[in-house]
């Protein structure tokens, strides 16, 4: 995208409306190229005549297809036979806001699917926190695909990474095979299903892009990102609803697209499964996410110049922007302008990165940082606090 910004569509739309949030997609999202190197099991391709064939007459048999686009073929109707009993629509009634929809119910639609969860009889929907946040379980409804309608008995939501959980009271129900998303590779094929629009149990089919997207701003809320991007068609409506790979095991939970229209422009965005199952066991477990924090401000976008102008090689780590004080990032001595390379020996890719797995650290756990500061290294020990703590602090003013 170079300088351009495009909007980020969040995909929860108002039934018949298409209503849905929006927020800015971040510069330089410029997904990788995965050359082949030709040898015995990659061969030079020969070029094409461009001769024109004759065009055979209207009545002639066209001759079978090629077996291997008819395995794949085969293969996708399969993935979808077997994920769609699974696939959920679901309709949220939530409360009138002042100087939104004219101050009457706003009525949202999204997807979800069933998902197995351990020691639990029955499967609960996973879902976008955007698609049921502010609704009561009474006013959600859930929709399968053989025609059963529920009411959620319970829901839980996560802000900070878009993901919700509802629990419903029926039996016998289906519930999709979650995979895992560390194994995704760019150029997988995957599979997409959902409510676009509210075109119930829609599939389609594209591959994963890019890994790892951090550079995607989709509000104040959501602050733990590392999306799968696809260019899977995803519309508004389909949020909520499975990504999933050609072994019909769910990688992730569509989200977002970037757009200027609105509608799906081949970038769309999907949480890893892999984080979702972790947000998951944590809401059914104890009703709320832990997470660490440290208590600094980071660049959100590390640039070329500005590693250069600190004297790296190549744009790595995160950038410290502010440091606030009585933190944990205060007591470990970081400073402004402080880049961090590695946290416990890990390389930090990314200030969306490191925001990651400081998180996903308990807090009180101690934690090494490499430090480049002034053109050297540094070695710095902090104690990772509560983040749930710190923002209960904040908001009392302590």
């Amino acid at each position: 995208m170079s300088k351009h910004f495009a909007s980020v569509v969040v995909l929860g739309a108002c039934a018949f409306a298409g209503t849905f949030m929006a927020g800015l997609l971040g510069p330089r999202i410029n997904p990788p190229i995965v050359a082949q190197v030709p040898g015995p099991a990659n061969p030079v391709p020969q070029p094409i005549p461009l001769t024109a064939s004759p065009t055979p007459p209207a009545d002639q048999p066209l001759g079978p297809a090629p077996a291997a686009l008819v395995q794949l073929s085969e293969r996708l109707e399969q993935v979808a036979r077997r994920l769609l009993p699974a696939v959920v629509a679901i309709e949220a009634v939530k409360p009138a806001q002042p100087n939104v929809n004219k101050g009457l119910p706003v009525e949202d639609s999204g997807s979800g699917v069933l998902v197995p969860v351990e020691g639990r009889a029955v499967p609960v929907v996973l879902t976008n926190n955007h698609v049921v946040s502010g609704a009561r379980p009474e006013n959600v409804t859930i929709s399968l695909s053989d025609g059963r309608i529920y009411k959620a008995a319970q829901i839980w939501t996560d802000p900070e990474t878009d993901v919700a959980v509802v629990r419903i009271d029926g039996v016998a129900l289906p519930a999709a095979k979650l995979g895992d998303s560390d194994r995704v590779r760019v150029g997988h094929f995957v599979l997409a299903f959902g409510s676009p629009f509210g075109l119930k149990q829609s599939v389609t089919h594209g591959i994963i892009s890019a890994r790892e997207r951090g550079q995607v701003h989709l509000g104040s809320t959501i602050r733990i990102k590392e999306f799968l991007q696809t260019d899977a068609a995803i519309n508004p409506g389909s949020s909520g609803g499975p990504l999933v790979n050609l072994d019909g095991e769910v990688i992730g939970i569509n989200t977002a697209i970037a757009s200027r229209s609105g509608s799906s422009s081949g970038v769309s965005f999907s949480i890893p499964i892999n984080l979702a199952r972790s947000i998951m066991k944590q809401l059914l477990e104890r009703g709320s996410v832990a997470r660490g924090y440290l208590g600094v401000q980071l660049v959100q976008v590390f640039e070329p110049a500005d590693a250069l102008r600190l004297g790296l090689d190549r744009t790595r780590g995160a950038l410290v922007e502010a440091v606030y004080a009585d933190t944990p990032a205060a007591a470990a001595g970081l400073k402004v302008n402080d880049v961090i390379l590695q946290l416990n020996g890990q390389p930090i890719r990314s200030e969306n990165h490191f925001i990651n797995l400081i998180s996903e650290t308990p807090a009180g756990q101690r934690v090494r940082l490499q430090v480049w500061r002034d053109r050297r290294l540094l070695e710095l020990e902090a104690v990772v606090g509560d983040w749930a703590e710190a923002q209960s602090r904040l908001r009392s003013g302590r």
